[in-house]
């Protein structure tokens, strides 16, 4: 009898791309200089923070843009720059990661989670039944996947709801050819090292409300020196603020953002680089038996850095023994099934500082089973072809 030799693949799922040799190079003047903090400039300078404020304002078409020390502080200082006070309720859709719901915590607002239907994105019909009880909406654009927001926006019209977006995972990417971010209130993005732009850690806040930014600006930590940041209204938007709003300390430093200036002028053309990628292991998943992937609405122009797909109708035990023989294999997939919060993978249902949690029937059937998977632009097409190869022979063996 022939031995069967099981494919392996061996490459790391969390291998990013080496930053770029003018994002080095950029990075050794700011050591070499020793201006690191984002006020540490001379006079009439401005510093690569600010250049990279001015620069993500325009990429967006947007008026404003601040720069963060995590998307989840950028979430933060826009739901208290907005005007969320304790107490009040925020919308949220129940598929996201935990800073989203932290940073609504940390607001001190009470969180309503809206449902997801089976293409991994927010339940309108829910949003809208649930969209007077509230005055806040925070849209997470979850792994990347869009809704339509031409329906977000006639409900957040309708009950005056204000939009701010949550794009750490759709920096890049449009809905019907508007900038995603760019549709509320107020956009934050992520430049953590698994985004589409990476400093290790790092968020970017975009709005047009010159308030709004007077108010992040002196959240974040600018002291007296607001004059300093080129991105922002007149001065005399921060006269009446700048007794009346504390200092968070949730800046960004010179150093990240000379990181990430390079890497803004080549977003786009990275950004197709992981469409390539999302395409090819989207064509091969959905021909295995067992597996689903939501077909993506064509006016969503997505950026695919992840990809998920779905186990319809396996049960617990069956799942658990696929992602086991996928990872033996080398093949990483997140799941979000389990019942305790695995590495960055955790569902509503462990985030237990809610109290009493909601029963959302839907999210909860379609989360357990949902796979979810990295795609680093260190993979090449070999790389995808033999993932693809691999996930085909576990499910052939594996589910029912």
């Amino acid at each position: 009898m022939p031995i069967t030799v099981k494919k392996q693949f061996s490459k790391d799922f969390t291998l990013q791309e080496p930053i770029n040799d003018q994002g080095i190079e950029k990075a050794l003047a700011i050591l070499k200089s020793g201006k690191l903090h984002r006020y540490n400039v001379e006079q009439n300078e401005k510093g690569e923070t600010a250049l990279l404020e001015e620069e993500f304002a325009a990429y967006m078409g947007k008026k404003y843009c601040l720069s963060c020390a995590s998307c989840g502080s950028a979430m933060y200082l826009a739901l208290k720059s907005a005007g969320v006070k304790p107490g009040d309720k925020v919308l949220c859709n129940a598929y996201t990661l935990a800073p989203v719901p932290g940073a609504i915590e940390n607001s001190g607002a009470d969180i309503e989670l809206v449902e997801i239907i089976d293409d991994y994105t927010i339940d309108l019909d829910d949003l809208e039944a649930k969209a007077s009880e509230a005055k806040w909406f925070m849209l997470s654009h979850m792994r990347g996947h869009i809704t339509n927001m031409d329906r977000i926006m006639e409900v957040c019209n309708a009950n005056d709801l204000v939009l701010i977006e949550d794009c750490a995972h759709t920096m890049g990417a449009t809905w019907d050819g508007k900038k995603s971010g760019s549709f509320g209130k107020v956009g934050c993005f992520s430049t953590q090292t698994y985004k589409h732009m990476n400093s290790g850690e790092g968020g970017l806040l975009v709005t047009d409300d010159p308030d709004l930014i007077a108010r992040a600006i002196i959240y974040s930590g600018s002291y007296m020196l607001y004059k300093r940041h080129t991105s922002r209204p007149d001065m005399d938007a921060f006269e009446t603020l700048k007794t009346m709003v504390p200092n968070y300390s949730c800046r960004m430093d010179n150093l990240r953002a000379a990181i990430l200036r390079p890497q803004l002028e080549v977003l786009d053309v990275r950004c197709g680089r992981w469409n390539q990628r999302y395409r090819q292991l989207e064509q091969g998943l959905i021909k295995i038996r067992g597996i689903s992937c939501p077909k993506r609405d064509p006016r969503e122009n997505y950026v695919g850095s992840s990809i998920q797909f779905s186990l319809i109708g396996q049960d617990e035990v069956t799942i658990k023994q696929f992602l086991s023989r996928c990872m033996n294999q080398g093949v990483e997939l997140k799941w979000f099934g389990n019942k305790e919060p695995v590495g960055f993978t955790s569902s509503y249902s462990s985030w237990k500082y809610f109290g009493r949690l909601p029963n959302l029937v839907n999210t909860r059937r379609i989360l357990a089973a949902m796979c979810d998977m990295r795609i680093p632009l260190t993979f090449n097409e070999a790389d995808c072809k033999l993932i693809i190869e691999i996930i085909k022979d576990v499910a052939q063996i594996v589910l029912k």
